[in-house]
């Protein structure tokens, strides 16, 4: 339990909120850390521009989604935002989009998104990909005036140990938590060496770039193993019918394990030259359910991540897993091996793919994804390169059984078709695949590293 006594003047200059949020975040110190730097700091909404001053949120809509890029845009939510790969968000209506209401909400490269309502402070650099992209109500958008400011620097600030906790004490609310640009347009923006605003913006922007290109390797190398979707199937809006004989029956009788556009898939590999990921594979498992024994020091364990966390821009764990848990050799990440979710809900992550790299290399994970490995790391790059398709996809969406919570086990990823291209295609996919993997482990620590380089300057400032 945290307890705190705080003078009534605290109280004043807050508005005179009773509750605790701006009081135990931290923002009460922080924000005068930073005003302790005198004539070193600017409000925030001195230093942005555009629709509303340049931070705003959105109003409440209906939402409106289409199944075709001709007739939607993408949209970002405050759930999906932090994702690594957004090329399956869901697609707002173009007549909505451009609407004089919500015509505003289209994101530029260079913005800052804050998630604002539920889990609050959740922040993104807008990418180069993202360009063109509509935001939600939940998330402020700061509009960065690059002339004043420059963007990356911002971001890193706003993401620091000082930024952070001021945005999370203006939130409000007892059941869902909320947060409005009032609540952060007087925010003391800290004006350093402009050597170090121009370094943390650097590092944020090429990871901003480094990102962007890793997506544009991976949609290519899944229009290239998508070039087998029979035409027919790559419609997903159109009612699927189709016969099924006795004997295919005998084993599953679910309607979704049949599915016609996956035979149609299956038929176009195998007229070529094709290998189940089961014969790819060296390992193929599923670790068992167990109990998780969470405890305080590294040292004896390692840091523990779920499922979804695993998707996002930036990985946060859970806790650390101790040694002595009773799979704890079953759950630790290598480098090279593929994470495919296994349960979850239909249309939901189950089926998507996870590359452990440099970050994730050592720690640990839930039971709940199937670890795939084969003889070399190329050929597991490869291997990720096939799971980012939609004829990868199709085929493992296919293979979930179970009421409550959908799953597939090992047998049935493992009978899963993949192409095998020729030996040049086959490097080509491999290096692109293991180009786009450093490359976001090295835009992860570009941002950590901006975030460490403000923290310190800002330290350095505020003892002189």
């Amino acid at each position: 339990m945290q307890v705190k006594n705080i003078p009534s003047s605290w109280i004043n200059k807050n508005g005179y909120r009773f509750d605790c949020n701006p009081y135990m975040s931290g923002a009460v110190e922080a924000r005068a850390l930073l005003m302790s730097m005198r004539g070193m700091t600017e409000p925030l909404d001195s230093l942005t521009r555009g629709h509303s001053g340049g931070i705003y949120n959105g109003p409440v809509f209906k939402r409106r989604f289409v199944s075709s890029r001709e007739f939607g845009v993408p949209f970002v939510t405050s759930g999906n935002m932090l994702r690594t790969d957004l090329r399956d968000v869901p697609l707002l209506s173009k007549i909505d989009a451009y609407s004089r209401k919500l015509s505003y909400l289209r994101l530029e490269e260079g913005m800052i998104l804050i998630s604002c309502s539920g889990a609050i402070g959740n922040m993104v650099y807008v990418r180069p990909d993202m360009e063109g992209y509509w935001s939600c109500q939940d998330q402020l958008k700061v509009s960065v005036d690059s002339s004043k400011i420059l963007p990356g620097y911002l971001y890193s600030f706003l993401g620091s140990k000082f930024g952070m906790p001021i945005i999370l004490g203006g939130t409000y609310g007892a059941i869902i938590q909320h947060l409005e640009p009032e609540h952060i347009e007087n925010l003391p923006i800290p004006r350093l060496d402009p050597e170090v605003e121009r370094l943390a913006h650097r590092l944020v922007d090429e990871a901003a770039n480094l990102r962007s290109q890793a997506t544009e390797k991976l949609e290519a190398i899944s229009r290239k193993f998508d070039e087998f979707m029979p035409h027919s199937s790559r419609r997903r809006d159109c009612i699927k019918v189709s016969e099924v004989s006795s004997k295919k029956i005998q084993s599953r009788f679910d309607a979704q394990f049949h599915d016609p556009e996956v035979d149609a898939i299956k038929r176009n590999i195998q007229a070529k030259k094709s290998i189940s990921i089961g014969d790819w594979c060296n390992s193929i498992f599923l670790p068992g359910i167990f109990k998780r024994i969470h405890i305080e020091d590294i040292n004896y364990g390692a840091y523990y991540y779920t499922g979804a966390s695993l998707f996002c821009l930036e990985p946060k764990p859970k806790g650390i897993l101790s040694e002595q848990t009773s799979r704890f050799n079953e759950v630790v990440l290598k480098k090279g091996m593929i994470l495919v979710q296994a349960f979850g809900q239909d249309g939901g992550l189950t089926g998507r793919s996870v590359w452990v790299g440099d970050h994730l290399d050592g720690q640990t994970t839930t039971h709940m994804l199937v670890r795939l490995q084969s003889s070399s790391i190329r050929k597991d790059a490869y291997l990720y390169g096939f799971l980012q398709s939609d004829i990868a996809y199709r085929q493992i969406a296919c293979l979930t059984y179970g009421g409550s919570i959908p799953h597939f086990d090992e047998a049935g990823i493992s009978t899963v078709l993949m192409p095998v291209f020729d030996s040049d295609a086959f490097d080509q996919i491999a290096d692109d695949v293991l180009w786009a993997m450093e490359a976001r482990d090295k835009a992860l620590d570009n941002e950590v590293r901006a975030r460490r380089l403000v923290e310190e300057a800002i330290e350095n400032a505020a003892k002189c």
